[in-house]
C-alpha cells in the first residue's frame, strides 16, 4: 500500500470512528472526555495515556468547547490537519443536523423528563466513571500526585467556576515543578505525530486574534446581518471557559435580547440540545437555523467553532514541544494530575447529582458500567440499553 492509499485509509478511519462518537458521546463535555478516552485511547491506542493527559490539560487552558478541542487534537495527531477536520465533522455534524432538523419544525417536546433521556444521563456517569478509574490509575500513582489530585477535587467541588479550574490547573503545576523538577519519573514516554509547524501554529493565533479584534469594528462600520452573526457567534466561541453550558446564558444575552429569536424559541432549543449527542456548542446551529433557515446554522456551526480550531492549531506546535523540555516535565505531571482530581469532582457534580436519584438508577449504572468494563460491549448498545432503562424506570 503506498502513502497515499494509507493516508486515505487513515482519514476514512477517523471518519467513521468520530461519527460513531457523534452519534453516542451524550452527557457533557466531560463525558465526552470519557468517550475519547475509552474509545481512542483504550480500544485503539492512538496515544498513549500521558499525551492524552497533556491534551485534556491544554484544551481546559484554551477557551472554548474542551471536548471538541480535544477530538480536533486526536484528529490531528493522527491524520494531520485535515485528519482534524474530518474528526470535527464526524463528532459534530450528527448533532448539528438534529438540531437544524428541531429548528425547522419548532416545537417543545419537555426532552427533559423524558424516561429515556434520564437513561442517557446514567450512561454519562459511566462513561465518565470509568475514564476517572484509568487515568488514575496510570496519573497518581505515589502519594504525593494523589494528594495533589485530592486537592484539585476538593477545591473544584467546593468553589464550582471555570476559573477555578484553571487555578488548580496552575497551582497544580507550580507544586508539581517544586516536587519533581529534580526526579526522573519512570513514566510512560510519549509517541506522538504532530504534523503542523510553529510557522502554521503562528498564522492561527494571529487569525483569531486579529479575527477578535477585527469583526466588531467591522459590524459597526457596515449593516450586514451575515457580519453581526459572524461576530456574535465568533466572539461567544473565543471568550468562553468552562464549556458548553457556560456559552448558553452569553447566547442567550447576544441574540434574545437584540430580537433574533424568542425567548420561548431559546428555551425549546435548549431542550433539545440537551437530548442530543455531541458537543453542546451546537446549540448555535439551532439558533442560526432558526434565523435563517439550514444555511443560518451551517453558517452559526462555522463561526461559534472557528475560534477552537485557530486555538488548537495554533497552541499545540508550541505545546508538543514543551511538554518534551526536561525543565516542564514535573509541572506537566502536577498538571496532569489535577486533572484527575476535576474529573472526579465533574463526576459528582453535575453529572452524578443529576443523573443517580434513586436505587434503581444505581442499579441501571451498575449494569451498564458491568456491560463497558467487563463484557465489553460496543458503545451503540450501551447507549441503547442505557436509553431503553431509563424509559422503563420511568414506568415503574
Amino acid at each position: 500500500m503506498n502513502h497515499k492509499d494509507n493516508r486515505l485509509k487513515i482519514w476514512l478511519e477517523i471518519l467513521l470512528v468520530s461519527t460513531r462518537l457523534g452519534f453516542t458521546s451524550f452527557g457533557g463535555p466531560i463525558a465526552h472526555l470519557g468517550y475519547f478516552h475509552e474509545e481512542y485511547i483504550r480500544r485503539r491506542k492512538w496515544m498513549d495515556e500521558k499525551s492524552y493527559a497533556d491534551l485534556v490539560a491544554l484544551c481546559q487552558f484554551l477557551p472554548g468547547p474542551a471536548s471538541s478541542q480535544v477530538g480536533i487534537g486526536i484528529g490531528v495527531m493522527r491524520g494531520g490537519i485535515l485528519g482534524g477536520f474530518i474528526s470535527f465533522l464526524g463528532f459534530t455534524l450528527p448533532s448539528v443536523i438534529a438540531l437544524i432538523i428541531f429548528a425547522s419544525v419548532l416545537h417543545t417536546f419537555g426532552i427533559e423528563d423524558a424516561g429515556w433521556f434520564n437513561g442517557l444521563k446514567i450512561i454519562a456517569v459511566v462513561v465518565v466513571a470509568h475514564a476517572v478509574l484509568g487515568m488514575a490509575r496510570n496519573l497518581t500513582p505515589d502519594l504525593q500526585r494523589k494528594t495533589i489530585a485530592l486537592f484539585a477535587l476538593v477545591v473544584t467541588l467546593l468553589w464550582q467556576t471555570a476559573y477555578t479550574q484553571i487555578g488548580v490547573i496552575l497551582l497544580a503545576g507550580v507544586v508539581g515543578f517544586l516536587l519533581y523538577r529534580n526526579q526522573t519519573i519512570q513514566e510512560e514516554q510519549s509517541v506522538t505525530n504532530f504534523p503542523v509547524s510553529r510557522r502554521f501554529g503562528y498564522i492561527c493565533l494571529t487569525i483569531f486574534f486579529g479575527l477578535l479584534v477585527f469583526l466588531p469594528i467591522l459590524r459597526n462600520l457596515t449593516s450586514m446581518e451575515w457580519v453581526a452573526l459572524l461576530d456574535s457567534f465568533y466572539r461567544s466561541g473565543s471568550l468562553v471557559f468552562g464549556g458548553g453550558h457556560v456559552v448558553l446564558p452569553l447566547l442567550e444575552q447576544e441574540f434574545v435580547p437584540a430580537g433574533w429569536l424568542s425567548e420561548q424559541d431559546f428555551l425549546a432549543g435548549y431542550g433539545a440540545a440537551q437530548a442530543v449527542p455531541g458537543p453542546l456548542f451546537t446549540f448555535a446551529a439551532y439558533i442560526g437555523a432558526v434565523i435563517n433557515g439550514w444555511q443560518g446554522g451551517l453558517f452559526a456551526t462555522f463561526a461559534i467553532f472557528l475560534p477552537a480550531f485557530l486555538l488548537i492549531l495554533g497552541t499545540l506546535p508550541f505545546w508538543d514541544a514543551l511538554r518534551s523540555n526536561p525543565k516542564v516535565k514535573g509541572a506537566l505531571i502536577g498538571v496532569n494530575t489535577s486533572v484527575v482530581g476535576i474529573l472526579i469532582s465533574a463526576l459528582y457534580h453535575p453529572i452524578w447529582t443529576s443523573s443517580i436519584l434513586a436505587p434503581i438508577d444505581f442499579a441501571l449504572a451498575a449494569v451498564l458500567f458491568s456491560m463497558l468494563v467487563y463484557w465489553k460491549l460496543p458503545p451503540w448498545v450501551i447507549v441503547l440499553t442505557g436509553a431503553i432503562g431509563g424509559l422503563l424506570i420511568s414506568y415503574i
